[in-house]
């Protein structure tokens, strides 16, 4: 048994406050909001000038990080989230209204509804969801789904159409929106394109193999061009073996269950992705959740497991599997990998990584948040990630020993029952991935994530200097910048429509009820005036909309380049404040 787990609780939390966000997003202390770190990894007190109404996440143990590690959740103004709790009332209270007036007849119902013959049997569709999707959803369901025509780089095409019932369906008009500003795509190296040295391979593998397989990789589904893939996808990763699959979501659904099963215990961040947690379902372990991020809840519920055994027999679990992702895609945070990592080795549990949102996009060679904070991929035992975002193809992949792999091919039902991957998905990736490599020699992969760092870091610092609150970590592509109130949800999509942005907005149940917002992916092929251009945009649309709601100060340009933060820190007669002359 591990020494700390005798400590007593007086002994677990020492000086040091680090911030974590809490699940609904408000600020309080101990235990329903900020958090004390533990004591396996004491920190000095933080120096730096921290703004109290924020949420920040400052890691400053050398020992574990290897550069800062700041993430900003800044706190909901209490009026803005008592107005949306009000609006929604609003919404709730004429959603009923027009329910009753559907049931009645004097509203037409477009929706799916029960057949009068089968009035006696338990509804199906008489939930919270489809009375959300009636009477909210139906709004603003203009700013979703959208034709697109054309390659989703970093402009693209829109098919314009027009709802004559509010949005229960659409028309197409035959027009075509041109050069749209793509901010919402997962484009985040700039491959999806349809010139270039990634189409013309994809094309010649077309002419080789054709488009389709037929058959599964157990079968007559294995080509040399898949042996291929799964060699070159080790080799970046840094492991020993790898298994590629045709479908990204499928990769984490089936592949979980042949990892964990009765008996085992698999702990879940809050956050993570559905595929996640349909997958966890599945296998038939014991499912329990730590709080996003907070290494004090991880440690708990791993201290409680191997302290109490299972349910009722308090025998040992048979494994403990820790699922995370490397960033959330609707948090734009970076997963801890570093303290993960140490609590894993510390109470011998497992971690399964999903880098569907990292691999590419993070790291000074793409390598995803283990090359971002320098890790050995040895110390996580299984590593999944995507090819549908910084590759622009489609499909996953799962890494880790050679044991690992082997087992998944005879056991893992999107290895056995799914179709293989298509020969020109697996070219696109191949020679996307040899691009970042720099494989292919050239420094075209170099310098697309230079760029790709370069425009997340701009286009982050100007909209918080606009005033904007936005989530996550400094250096995550995934900008999420909140909307909260449901009206300006569906406003701020259409508004940015009209100027030329494609955007993509959020709401429940992607995010918590009061926790709308925009997501925003920053692309390497977005160049400076399309950001230029986006956050002239966003920022005419945040004015007409009222979105600025953070409470940084703004100093005078005269400042030069000192940051808000800086500046604060500075004697009152260091500072001259601006100057308005009035008649």
């Amino acid at each position: 048994m591990p020494p700390s787990m005798t400590e007593s609780s007086a002994n677990k939390l020492i000086n040091g406050d680090v911030c974590h966000r809490t699940a609904n997003g408000k600020k309080s202390s101990g235990r329903n909001g900020f958090v004390k770190n533990h004591c396996l990894f004491q920190q000095p007190q933080q120096k730096k000038y921290r703004r109290p109404s924020e949420k920040n996440n400052y890691v400053h143990n050398a020992s574990l990080y290897n550069k800062p590690f700041v993430e900003q959740f800044e706190e909901t103004p209490l009026f803005v989230a008592v107005l949306t709790y009000v609006g929604y009332g609003i919404l709730t209270i004429f959603g009923y209204l027009r329910d009753f007036l559907r049931n009645w007849g004097i509203e037409k119902c477009h929706l799916a509804r029960e057949r009068d013959e089968q009035k006696d049997f338990v509804p199906l569709y008489q939930d919270f969801e489809n009375f959300y999707t009636r009477n909210l959803y139906m709004r603003i369901r203009d700013n979703w789904n959208r034709p697109i025509c054309s390659v989703p780089g970093a402009k693209m095409d829109l098919v314009e159409r027009t709802s004559k019932d509010y949005n229960w369906t659409f028309e197409h008009t035959g027009k075509v929106v041109k050069d749209v500003i793509n901010m919402g795509s997962y484009n985040y190296l700039g491959f999806a394109e349809n010139t270039g040295r990634c189409a013309d391979s994809a094309t010649g593998s077309t002419h080789k193999y054709g488009v389709g397989v037929g058959s599964t990789r157990s079968e007559m589904g294995n080509l040399d061009i898949h042996e291929e893939l799964e060699q070159l996808v080790a080799r970046f990763l840094g492991v020993e073996s790898s298994m590629a699959f045709g479908m990204g979501f499928a990769t984490n659904s089936m592949n979980i269950p042949a990892l964990a099963g009765k008996g085992c215990l698999i702990l879940s961040d809050e956050l993570n992705h559905a595929s996640l947690v349909l997958g966890a379902r599945l296998s038939g372990a014991t499912i329990r959740v730590f709080k996003h991020n907070n290494m004090v809840s991880l440690e708990k519920l791993l201290r409680d497991a191997i302290v109490h055994g299972q349910p009722r027999t308090h025998r040992p679990w048979k494994k403990i599997l820790i699922l995370v992702e490397g960033i959330y895609s609707m948090e734009g945070s970076i997963v801890r990998l570093p303290e993960v990592i140490a609590l894993k080795k510390h109470y011998k549990a497992y971690l399964y990584l999903d880098e569907a949102h990292s691999i590419g996009a993070l790291g000074p060679r793409g390598g995803g948040v283990v090359d971002y904070f320098g890790l050995d991929p040895k110390d996580v035992d299984i590593m999944m990630g995507t090819f549908t975002k910084s590759f622009g193809a489609a499909g996953g992949y799962i890494g880790g020993k050679r044991e690992l792999i082997d087992y998944l091919r005879s056991h893992s039902h999107s290895s056995i029952y799914a179709t293989a991957m298509s020969p020109p998905v697996s070219q696109q990736i191949i020679t996307s991935m040899k691009i970042i490599m720099g494989e292919d020699d050239t420094t075209l992969g170099a310098e697309r994530l230079k760029q790709l760092s370069e425009n997340t870091v701009y286009f982050r610092r100007k909209l918080r200097e606009m005033g904007f609150i936005i989530y996550g970590n400094d250096d995550s592509p995934v900008v999420p910048m909140m909307l909260y109130m449901p009206a300006k949800i569906g406003a701020f999509g259409r508004e940015m429509v009209k100027r030329n942005i494609g955007t993509v907005v959020v709401g429940f149940p992607a995010t918590p009820i009061i926790e709308s917002r925009a997501r925003f992916c920053v692309s390497a092929a977005h160049t400076r005036d399309m950001l230029d251009t986006a956050l002239e945009a966003i920022s005419e649309v945040g004015d007409v909309l009222q979105l600025k709601y953070s409470r940084h100060h703004h100093f005078p340009s005269s400042l030069g380049p000192w940051s808000s933060a800086e500046s604060l820190l500075l004697e009152p007669s260091h500072v001259k404040p601006s100057c308005h002359i009035t008649n």
